[in-house]
């Protein structure tokens, strides 16, 4: 959040129409404001985040240590031993 309010943005465009990364606003404006995402790519970006919470995000192995800990046994360096 930071970035954007800095007026930093990825260089280049959005999608093939030309559009580039600076030309949408930041905040809510850019979900309800005249310069909005289109609905086709909100409702394409919710759906991503929605794929990812139902199919790829979960404790498969049930071995979680902590609420958000998604490794399933994998991926243990050791950093949690050094209590």
């Amino acid at each position: 959040q930071i970035v954007t309010r800095y007026g930093t943005h990825l260089p280049g465009d959005i999608d093939y129409s030309g559009h580039s990364f600076d030309s949408y606003p930041n905040g809510l404006a850019a979900v309800f404001g005249p310069d909005a995402i289109p609905q086709a790519g909100l409702l394409q970006i919710v759906a991503f985040v929605g794929a990812l919470e139902l199919f790829v995000m979960k404790d498969v192995t049930g071995e979680g240590e902590f609420p958000g800990d998604f490794r399933n046994g994998a991926l243990d360096f050791g950093w949690d031993t050094f209590d």
